[in-house]
């Protein structure tokens, strides 16, 4: 269930003996997809890096993690149609070209992209992911550059700011979709949606 606003959320507790530990949002995204597509319960995870460990405050300490001082976490997870093919993500998804030129979306589960505050207000336990779409010139491209790190480069007037559950549009032509940082393949219909709630991760 997504924590209400007011709401504590985490309880102190280490990873169980059959929780894994991953390095990076792309170990965490390969055993969730492995995971769905075969029909199973989500592994539990204990996160050692990542801007999904990092929106949570994770030390990236594997005997932390198992100790009863390490934070236990249930977050969302991303799941969307690329052209009809169905993926999931545990961090972030970026539909763009190189260097953000033309049309860019960005759906944010977790804050941190890299370097780069892409979701300031995002929240991985809320059931909404933060959605940006938009196109950027040059100039306010290199502007935002500089201000991305702080988050400060919302609001834009050429940027479509949302927070959603759920969310789909036709791009204007095919993109490389990224996610958690990986290139999946080009697709201009998208359709994404959260699954609240749905892993359990301990920082």
């Amino acid at each position: 269930m997504p924590i209400q606003r007011g709401e504590n959320w985490g309880m102190p507790g280490g990873l169980g003996p059959d929780g894994v530990l991953v390095r990076t949002d792309a170990e965490a995204r390969a055993l969730i997809e492995e995971a769905r597509r075969a029909n199973l319960p989500l592994p539990e995870l204990g996160l050692l890096g990542g801007d999904l460990c990092r929106t949570l405050g994770g030390r990236g300490d594997p005997d932390a993690i198992r100790s009863p001082e390490a934070w236990r976490f249930a977050v969302d997870v991303g799941a969307v149609l690329l052209d009809g093919r169905l993926f999931w993500f545990s961090a972030h998804l970026t539909a763009r070209r190189r260097g953000w030129a033309g049309e860019a979306l960005v759906a944010m589960n977790a804050a941190w992209r890299g370097g780069w505050n892409l979701g300031p207000k995002a929240h991985p336990g809320d059931g909404l992911l933060d959605v940006s779409h938009g196109r950027l010139s040059v100039g306010d491209r290199l502007r935002a550059r500089r201000r991305v790190g702080t988050g400060d480069h919302l609001p834009h007037p050429n940027i479509r700011y949302q927070r959603a559950g759920a969310f789909q549009t036709v791009l204007e032509q095919p993109l490389m979709v990224e996610l958690d940082g990986q290139p999946v393949q080009r697709a201009a219909n998208l359709s994404i949606r959260v699954e609240p709630a749905a892993l359990t991760v301990v920082v």
